[in-house]
């Protein structure tokens, strides 16, 4: 056929061959109608398709320390991989490092930031420009992206990467029509995998690889090991602080100076010819605007950015909102990284929080205000040395805020925080929050308000423990006038006050200590009465008034059955002389009794705190001194092998342990 002489020429040969110099409507050839509607021309060369040896890589690093374990994973799956983590952790670093030792071993090795549906379309069209250069300029966009997933559905020589998805279901439609080729996915999605691939979950990096990486963009090493270790071992955050280190000229240790002083600025700064979408400041913020549609996970990442990273219980936001409300908040910052769960527990990494922080200060004034509330109702609920973690989130909080900002209810959650510290043995803990909340009370109520003469004491009795009692001696005699001034000499909480001070006298001026002790015997048996329990707490001290002297023991029995009978509610005073008579026994030569009695009071300890509070520990410290003192050296030294393992998983380095360090083997 050809066309008319308004049209182009065009000849044909062979049978039933169609030929067309212009638009034509119909085609027949005795075999079969075609409707020809807008036809595109198609020169000979668009039907070649050549791959072999197609290579699109473009996230190339020749830096790249560790990883052994996610690299062997990688090696011995097939079909689908999901490189899944947190935003910045190197998953990107890792697929092309992965990658770029196989690209001989595939005719096609394709590279397709796929961070949406439409990216992915895009790179499936940019794969077919690549593998049939004549369609380029001819085909539309559509028709391109349709012929590459031909070719991958007919072949299995081919290695994909798809950068960064969003989503599991982004991948569905592909999936659905590639043949037994090789995928590589990285996402920040933790969940959703389970249908289309095997997952390879990343973390951070160890301490030395961190390092390595650091020092493989910036050769110092001035504070280079605390650095990293603020910097949670993020890959990115170290090759951003490396990279500013380098070009700026200062050392790691004046880069934690800056990170501290101007956060906001440090987590968005980037090295020249960076790219900006690739800090800290940005990367995580990409993944909050995904979350906008469910307003209580940014509730809970603003709040949890005050606490410590670790050990938050999910029971602390039960106040925020319904079960259902924050359960689905955990899922999606789980399911995007932003969080890890295990055991009911969640987990952040610091930079995040740190992020968090560094926001606009209307909304971390009021996220860290929540996250203060939070925290105070759970501690004013918990028994002594009952959670370690919400104390651990108290003191995080303090060091994430200024003193300055600190409200009636900081000041008050640092003074209880700073009273369980203290209970449970880490008196070198509570010592900054008792301070911190002494110099709020004094700052906002004044020096003879309750709660700072409250807070006077409580610093003052830590200080005591700390051997620092001439500190807390002059503490307790200020408190004391200012009882005096603001109570009266007969009020409770001038008694108790009077109480703390002759007890720091006691070993340095015993005879000051002694006239205390009497006098405030005398106001308890006049004002409470002799069956009171700051009464019989007088009778007691009076009793080991002198250090070193012995106690009587008929008189320490009758103060326990006293002690039991008159504060049956508040325990610590049954304890405290209980163990004093234990210890007395001992000293005096009852060791079977003591003994005895000793595994009594673990007993009691445990069925009221719990096996694991502090003062079950104590009760099983003075057992380990009586087995030693009754010549019973190897149970004794079995325990307190036992006590010190419980300790150190428990609470961690502290004074007990390190008392348990010091007694005799």
């Amino acid at each position: 056929m050809t066309g008319g002489a308004d049209t182009g020429r065009a000849e044909a040969s062979g049978d039933r061959a169609v030929a067309a110099g212009g638009n034509i409507g119909r085609v027949n050839t005795g075999d079969f109608v075609t409707q020809v509607e807008r036809a595109t021309l198609l020169p000979p060369e668009a039907l070649t398709v050549s791959p072999d040896g197609l290579v699109h890589l473009p996230e190339r690093t020749k830096l790249f320390v560790g990883r052994a374990r996610e690299l062997a994973a990688l090696s011995e799956g097939t079909g689908v991989q999901v490189i899944c983590g947190l935003g910045g952790i190197g998953k990107s670093t890792l697929a092309a490092r992965w990658v770029a030792d196989r690209t001989a071993d595939h005719a096609v090795v394709w590279w397709i930031t796929a961070e949406t549906p439409a990216e992915l379309d895009a790179g499936l069209a940019d794969l077919a420009r690549a593998m049939q250069p004549g369609v380029v300029g001819v085909l539309p966009e559509e028709a391109l992206r349709e012929r590459a997933l031909q070719w991958l559905a007919n072949n299995d020589d081919w290695l994909l990467v798809l950068d960064n998805v969003s989503a599991p279901a982004d991948l569905r439609p592909l999936l659905a029509r590639v043949g037994n080729g090789r995928i590589v996915v990285t996402s920040r999605r933790a969940s959703g995998w389970q249908d289309i691939g095997r997952t390879v979950v990343l973390d951070v990096l160890g301490a030395a690889e961190a390092a390595e990486l650091f020092t493989g963009v910036c050769d110092a090493d001035d504070g280079l090991g605390e650095l990293c270790s603020e910097l949670g071992y993020l890959p990115l955050a170290l090759r951003q602080a490396a990279a500013y280190c380098a070009e700026a000229g200062i050392t790691p240790r004046t880069y934690l100076g800056l990170l501290a002083a101007y956060p906001g600025e440090m987590f968005a700064a980037m090295a020249e010819g960076g790219e900006a979408a690739r800090t800290l400041a940005r990367v995580w913020q990409v993944t909050l605007e995904r979350l906008k549609d469910t307003p209580a996970a940014e509730v809970v990442l603003r709040i949890i950015a005050w606490w410590a990273p670790e050990g938050i219980s999910r029971r602390l936001f039960e106040s925020l909102g319904t079960p259902l409300e924050f359960t689905e908040a955990v899922r999606r910052l789980a399911a995007h990284s932003m969080i890890t769960l295990s055991g009911g527990e969640l987990t952040v990494h610091r930079l995040v929080q740190a992020v968090v922080r560094a926001g606009p200060a209307e909304v971390t004034g009021v996220a860290r205000e929540l996250a203060t509330c939070l925290l105070y109702d759970a501690l004013s609920q918990s028994e002594i040395g009952a959670d370690r973690h919400i104390v651990g989130h108290v003191e995080a909080l303090a060091g994430h805020t200024d003193p300055a900002d600190d409200s009636a209810v900081a000041a008050e959650l640092f003074q209880l925080a700073g009273v369980h510290f203290g209970m449970g043995t880490a008196v070198s803990r509570a010592l900054p929050l008792c301070e911190r909340a002494l110099r709020s009370f004094h700052r906002t109520h004044g020096p003879d308000h309750p709660r700072t003469l409250l807070a006077m004491q409580t610093l003052a009795l830590n200080l005591d423990m700390m051997d620092g009692a001439q500190a807390a001696a002059e503490l307790l005699t200020e408190g004391l006038a200012g009882q005096l001034r603001v109570a009266g000499p007969d009020d409770p909480r001038t008694l108790s006050t009077r109480g703390h001070l002759a007890r720091v006298l006691r070993k340095n001026e015993p005879e000051r200590a002694k006239e205390l002790f009497q006098e405030n015997a005398a106001h308890c048996h006049r004002i409470l009465g002799p069956r009171h329990p700051q009464t019989i707490f007088a009778r007691y001290e009076l009793l080991g008034v002198v250090p070193g002297q012995r106690m009587d023991v008929t008189a320490l029995e009758v103060l326990v059955a006293d002690a039991e009978r008159a504060s049956p509610e508040d325990p610590l005073m049954c304890d405290t002389i209980r163990r004093a008579l234990i210890l007395e026994l001992a000293a005096s030569g009852e060791t079977e009794r003591a003994v005895a009695l000793a595994a009594d009071a673990i007993a009691i300890s445990s069925r009221r705190y719990g096996a694991e509070d502090s003062r079950t520990f104590m009760s099983r410290l003075v057992e380990v001194h009586v087995l030693q003192q009754s010549g019973q050296t190897e149970r004794a030294g079995a325990l307190k092998a036992a006590l010190l393992a419980d300790c150190l998983r428990v609470v961690g380095e502290c004074e007990l342990t390190a008392l348990l360090r010091k007694m005799e083997p």
